[in-house]
């Protein structure tokens, strides 16, 4: 059966920034796929009621709670689902963001943050999981999520934009030296209705314009990049690495624009 190729049963994966967002929905399909989860984030009543919808799917969850703006809190995370499930399989590298800002007004320290946290972190879990999925099961994947915008260029993005740009080629860049055990690949999210987006989905005023520079005319829901999450880290993506899912709709261009005037 083709569908059995989507299961991640006896699996266990990592997920960063998993208290809400992306991260929550990733984890909780990975559970109804059948795999353990180690969550990790900064709030722990957030990654508590992840865990909770974890164990509803019938699966085990693990809850660290670290400040993953910090490499050397991140790349604990590998050894934390060794102790708690005895192997790693899965790693997805969420945790991220940087605020928008116009370019002059972006320091050189607003870009070195927003490299560490986007980039940095992903390194050292993507470093520290390798050995351990080597070690007990032979190989794994691991998965980034970047941006739209690290592709498409738009105003007030200078920070985020390159981190995420970074981020797609730093998974062109593992995946190459990973091969063949370890696949590395990427999800490119567009607009997703995520608390991110909390003044967007209630206001109608701001939705419909995004809705209208969006190709298929509506904004992204988190389960969308959960699916393709699933599809990556199961054996039905088994034969992608170094590869970027766009998962946005469709878009060619950004379908937010910041009010940021001309100099």
């Amino acid at each position: 059966m083709i569908l059995d190729r989507f299961r991640l049963d006896g699996s266990v994966a990592v997920v960063t920034g998993a208290g809400r967002g992306l991260g929550a929905a990733i984890a909780v399909a990975f559970a109804e796929a059948g795999a353990d989860v180690v969550v990790s984030a900064r709030t722990p009543a957030d990654l508590d009621g992840v865990a909770a919808r974890v164990r509803e799917a019938g699966r085990r969850a693990e809850v660290v709670v670290a400040d993953l703006s910090r490499p050397e809190q991140t790349e604990k995370l590998a050894g934390a689902a060794v102790d708690a499930f005895g192997r790693l399989d899965v790693v997805v590298n969420n945790v991220g963001g940087a605020m928008p800002a116009p370019l002059l007004t972006t320091s050189t320290d607003d870009l070195k943050a927003a490299l560490v946290f986007n980039v940095l972190t992903a390194h050292a879990l993507t470093t520290a999981a390798v050995p351990l999925m080597l070690e007990h099961t032979g190989g794994g994947s691991v998965i980034n999520i970047t941006s739209a915008v690290g592709r498409l260029a738009g105003r007030g993005f200078a920070a985020y934009g390159t981190a995420k740009a970074a981020l797609a080629h730093y998974t062109r860049l593992a995946a190459a030296d990973l091969a063949p055990r370890v696949r590395v690949n990427a999800i490119a999210p567009g607009a997703i209705l995520t608390s991110a987006l909390e003044m967007v989905a209630a206001n109608d005023e701001l939705r419909a314009p995004m809705e209208q520079a969006t190709p298929l005319r509506r904004l992204g829901e988190p389960e969308d990049v959960a699916a393709a999450a699933v599809y990556l880290a199961s054996p039905a993506g088994g034969y992608l690495t170094g590869k970027v899912l766009e998962v946005d709709g469709g878009l060619i261009a950004p379908n937010m624009e910041l009010p940021i005037p001309d100099l």
